[in-house]
């Protein structure tokens, strides 16, 4: 992992989110600049389950030129090394486990997050990922199911293992999205584990990265939601920690980011079947995130467009000036819970 990180600054990742990090997605954002590596969305593993085509894609047709890891989710120890081995032919930068996902359609079946209810077979199946995997294996948790006491258990599981990198979203499972982030526990990891620690979550903007960075001494900064919002944001952080000007984007720059996502996920769809008003729908995912503090009107039209006219002439009518973008989402989104805590404690 030594390789990825780079010797003045924080190794930058992009998160993997579902139904968002596709390959369309990974290709805009790394027209903005765009992070270290990137990690595919899960791919779901199971008795019966193959290889997601469109995940593949995201590393087979992948041009940005940075490595690609590829994750997994599932808890069946058989499947999940069948599906490794099958996914060390494409060429990978290494292989994920998720461990995280809060989801309850997910960790009820007892997948990513779910499994840290259950660390016998968490320590089994990272001993059998660890034995199949000839290159670099990864695994991305949280800090507990319930409570973050959990945390202390979880890491003597991770500590027995030759794992490549960890990377700790600094929430319980049942917290979600919605509180501030365990900065304390990610600093225990980096401190406790022999291999390379990546802090994950709140991270919206430079100030709250640096402050998250200080407070753990992680490798490096996974970043998920603010990466939708602002896909400046990996190259702010770089040019921050580099010493170069940070540009502070306007709304016309949105503007023309919210364009070619919209023309890059519209293609990547196009290869199955495509209708317009199924697009539109798709769209507003990444726009729930990217309007925050805009404007409220702007955030009610957009949730309630139908179609690409509509949806354009919204943006048109918010977008289209030279004010600058607000350097944070507002304090009390639901959204982007929590992130002021990273602001406060950096004070202290």
């Amino acid at each position: 992992m030594q390789k990825l990180i780079p010797d003045h600054r924080p190794v930058l990742v992009l998160a993997p989110m579902q139904d968002i990090t596709d390959l369309a997605f990974m290709g805009v954002v790394d027209g903005y600049g765009g992070p270290d590596y990137y990690v595919t969305e899960y791919f779901r593993v199971h008795r019966d389950s193959s290889l997601d085509k469109k995940i593949l894609r995201s590393i087979t047709q992948n041009q940005t030129g940075k490595p690609v890891f590829a994750q997994m989710i599932g808890e069946d120890i058989k499947a999940l090394t069948r599906s490794a081995r099958q996914l060390m032919e494409y060429p990978v930068a290494g292989i994920d486990l998720n461990l995280g996902c809060p989801a309850p359609t997910v960790y009820k079946k007892n997948a990513g997050g779910g499994l840290l209810r259950l660390l016998d077979h968490v320590d089994s199946i990272l001993g059998a990922l660890r034995e199949c995997v000839d290159g670099k294996f990864t695994v991305k948790t949280r800090v507990g199911f319930e409570t973050h006491e959990e945390f202390d258990a979880i890491l003597s599981v991770f500590q027995k293992h030759e794992i490549d990198a960890l990377t700790i979203h600094g929430r319980t499972v049942r917290e979600q999205y919605r509180t501030p982030v365990h900065a304390d526990l990610v600093k225990q990891a980096v401190e406790l584990m022999k291999c390379t620690v990546i802090a994950n979550g709140n991270v919206v903007n430079v100030a709250t990265g640096k402050a998250y960075h200080a407070q753990t001494g992680a490798a490096g900064l996974m970043v998920g939601r603010g990466a939708i919002r602002s896909p400046w944001l990996f190259q702010q952080l770089k040019d921050s920690y580099e010493g170069r000007p940070i540009v502070t984007p306007t709304r016309k720059d949105l503007h023309g980011y919210v364009t070619a996502l919209y023309h890059a996920v519209a293609e990547n769809e196009k290869r199955k079947s495509y209708v317009e008003a199924s697009h539109v729908n798709r769209m507003k995912k990444y726009m729930a995130y990217i309007s925050q503090g805009i404007d409220a009107e702007f955030e009610y039209q957009i949730r309630r467009v139908r179609t690409e006219a509509d949806f354009f002439g919204a943006c048109d009518e918010f977008m289209l000036d030279d004010r600058k973008l607000p350097d944070t989402p507002p304090v009390e989104s639901k959204l982007y819970s929590g992130f002021s805590k990273l602001l406060e404690d950096s004070k202290q």
